[in-house]
């Protein structure tokens, strides 16, 4: 979800303004994969890398994530939403952490759609800690499935379509290993302006696609 610094610069707001904004899509791309039979929803919310940005910038996005949560909690229930956090929690605030630990726990008997949140979330990091919990215990040698099955994603699919929002050209270390195969969908639309109409254009251009996974069609 890329672009709320843009969209908020272009408009001589501040960022925080903009990450409000992006707020509202993240809402709407939710209600949508529910409605067209999306059975997961993976957000990249917050990067290990975001780490970097100011810490004004950073302690607002928590305290906005925080605030968010408490909000969409009840609608995500009524709905049969469950929500699982892929990441490094242990990075976040003990007051962020606690209200998403929470979240999941309210949420984790509903049967619906599953709503997955990346945050504090790094590949890179995701593959090492895989390694190091494998390496620690593996009599021999360790195979694709013992690796998929230590990843923070190891009762999550792995994606069919990845949208990329700000016409940004790379994955920015998220989902490497579970992305192999992942069809690619690049917009220049900024996230706080990717709405419905735009989600169902890219699951349109998806479904046109021929997934072959390396083989050759007769």
């Amino acid at each position: 979800m890329d672009g709320n610094g843009r969209w908020a610069t272009a408009r001589g707001l501040t960022k925080i303004a903009g990450h409000k904004e992006g707020v509202k899509s993240a809402r709407e791309i939710v209600r949508v994969s529910g409605e067209i039979g999306v059975k997961y929803l993976t957000l990249y919310t917050f990067s290990t890398e975001n780490f970097r940005r100011s810490r004004l910038e950073v302690d607002a996005l928590m305290t906005l994530l925080v605030t968010t949560i408490g909000k969409e909690v009840r609608n995500l229930h009524e709905n049969n939403v469950r929500l699982s956090v892929i990441g490094r929690l242990d990075k976040i605030a003990g007051t962020t952490r606690r209200a998403l630990e929470s979240a999941v726990c309210k949420l984790e008997q509903n049967t619906g759609r599953h709503l997955v949140l990346a945050i504090a979330y790094g590949s890179r990091q995701e593959i090492l800690d895989a390694v190091n919990s494998l390496t620690s215990t593996a009599k021999s040698e360790i195979t694709e499935e013992q690796l998929s099955a230590a990843l923070y994603t190891s009762k999550i699919p792995d994606p069919d379509l990845i949208n990329r929002t700000s016409g940004e050209m790379r994955l920015s270390n998220f989902l490497l290993w579970q992305a192999a195969y992942a069809e690619l969908v690049v917009t220049s639309t900024l996230w706080p302006d990717f709405r419905r109409e735009q989600f169902l254009q890219a699951i349109e251009e998806y479904s046109g696609r021929e997934r072959r996974y390396g083989a050759r069609t007769p």
